[in-house]
């Protein structure tokens, strides 16, 4: 019996080929070392790299921007500058049936800068006139550079004709400005300045003024003894 076991082991096999051991290629793609298997994936892979390299070389910049503005402005200490109408004259501002407005109105502005160490640029200054919200006129002021604790005189003056089509409580409001000869005007300033901080030059900002005036008409400051008050404008950046 153990001899036909041992026979049985040592003899002849009938069952299926045995497979010849398979060869291992080692791939260099995705799992591969290196930058990528292929050319394609190996630009993928590094435009990946260089795009991550651009975008943290604009957030430091960014913060090396804002520490600087930071320092500059505890070393400065900005303060805002002050916008007055000193004086405004009405001498025409008539609405005719056909809604085409006349009018002529001179202004005068201080501006204040207040800064010991800031100096401004107003490259532009554009003075609109608005009844309501319907604009009626506009004029530029001449470029200027303002020193520190500086005061700058400046003047205005809208004169024309347009089409100022006003709504119902606009016009309600002209009927009453009409009766008492003391007319609800705003002036409105759009401004492009730079500031000054020594040797250093800002980048240029646009803040907006608005001066809401009541201005008597020529012939009715006489009659109603009104005399037009130094108004205080509001700035904002």
């Amino acid at each position: 019996m153990g001899d036909r076991h041992h026979q049985d082991l040592n003899g002849a096999y009938y069952g299926p080929s045995i497979p010849p051991p398979r060869k291992v290629s080692h791939s260099h793609g995705r799992g591969g070392g290196g930058c990528c298997g292929c050319i394609g994936d190996c630009l993928g892979c590094c435009g990946c790299c260089i795009l991550s390299v651009i975008f943290n070389i604009l957030i430091t910049i960014a913060i090396l921007l804002a520490i600087a503005a930071l320092i500059i402005w505890l070393i400065f200490r900005p303060n805002a500058i002050k916008f007055h109408v000193t004086d405004a004259k009405l001498t025409q501002f008539t609405l005719g049936a056909d809604n085409n407005l006349r009018y002529n109105l001179d202004l005068n502005f201080t501006i204040r800068n207040p800064n010991r160490r800031i100096g401004v640029y107003y490259d532009q200054i554009e003075v609109r006139g608005y009844y309501g919200d319907e604009r009626f006129g506009s004029s530029n002021v001449a470029p200027f550079y303002q020193g520190h604790k500086n005061t700058t005189e400046v003047g205005s003056k809208l004169e024309g004709q347009g089409l100022v089509v006003l709504n119902g409580g606009d016009r309600k409001d002209l009927d009453e400005d009409l009766k008492s000869g003391i007319y609800r005007i705003d002036a409105k300033l759009r401004l492009r300045v730079r500031f000054k901080f020594g040797l250093i030059k800002s980048w240029r900002f646009k803040p907006k003024v608005r001066c809401d005036l009541k201005v008597p008409l020529g012939s009715s400051n006489i009659t109603s003894g009104f005399q037009f008050q130094r108004t205080k404008c509001d700035i904002d950046f």
